[in-house]
């Protein structure tokens, strides 16, 4: 049965929940949005917003009373993150949320070389320690953050080695989560791995750039130290890729294509060529 309650929506100023909380307006279901600034709460029919930081439990409590499923977009990387995060958890379950669908990351384990990923499976254990209904949506990397990943002088620069992964379309990943939020206990218990439709190394994704753009692109094979040892501007957070994903991809963690996208939105789910021409500029606002 689908949900009959308020939907929660965590994030709701960035770019993964706006895109849920938008199309779960559009469909007309009582929403709550939960950002850390009022001012930029997306201004949606049918929705409320209610401010609370996930390290303010407290808050965070009285943010998703009534809320019936929440979904729980991670905060970024960062000090005490899974501390933060297992509080948010069990506030919202003080608050009487009944239903979890937390965005995790593709193959997230207790031993994986990104400790985003690890940081992952800890709050996924935690939610299921609990007993709580719950989801977990394993996006692979998104394709929107690739033109980020492009330098100035046309490289990918990273320490990738000839890893695969099979990028993804936040749009997709968007979609998918408002399947599962509006699908009620169907995907109850249910870890959906979210990918584009084939995996591919860093290198093909740079010769796929070019043919698409008509501007050269080409990767750079790294070691470790030598991309932790690049400065990134401190204004420039998403400049170049960031080097764990990178180690993670050289290890195999990211290899993986899944049928979950097409399953959940009743669509294929879009390649790096569908991607970019649906956003012909894309690559072209990128430091290339």
């Amino acid at each position: 049965m689908p949900p009959t309650g308020t939907i929660g929506v965590t994030g709701a100023t960035g770019a993964l929940g706006r895109r849920v909380a938008a199309r779960l307006s559009r469909r007309g279901l009582p929403q709550r949005l939960v950002v850390r600034d009022l001012n930029r709460a997306p201004d949606l029919p049918g929705t409320s917003a209610a401010m609370a930081a996930y390290e303010d439990t407290d808050a965070f409590e009285r943010a998703v009373r009534d809320v019936d499923t929440l979904l729980l977009i991670p905060i970024p990387v960062g000090d005490k993150r899974i501390e933060r995060q297992l509080g948010a958890v069990d506030a919202a379950l003080s608050a009487g949320v009944s239903r979890i669908v937390y965005v995790s990351f593709l193959s997230a384990g207790p031993a994986c070389v990104d400790t985003a990923a690890r940081d992952h499976f800890y709050t996924e254990a935690h939610i299921r320690a609990t007993g709580v209904a719950h989801t977990f949506l394993r996006p692979s990397l998104y394709l929107d953050l690739l033109p980020a990943w492009v330098d100035a002088r046309g490289l990918i620069r990273g320490p990738a080695g000839q890893g695969r992964l099979a990028w993804v379309a936040r749009e997709d990943v968007a979609e998918a989560a408002v399947a599962v939020l509006t699908g009620g206990g169907a995907h109850t218990g249910r870890t959906y791995d979210l990918t584009g439709p084939e995996a591919v190394g860093l290198g093909e994704t740079a010769r796929r750039l070019s043919a698409l753009t008509g501007r050269t692109v080409a990767y750079v094979p790294q070691s470790r130290p030598e991309a932790d040892v690049r400065a990134r501007p401190a204004d420039a957070p998403q400049a170049g890729p960031d080097s764990a994903a990178c180690a993670a991809i050289a290890a195999g963690e990211l290899d993986a294509v899944s049928p979950a996208v097409p399953e959940l939105t009743g669509r294929p789910a879009q390649s790096i060529e569908g991607f970019l021409r649906t956003r012909p500029s894309a690559l072209h606002h990128a430091p290339v």
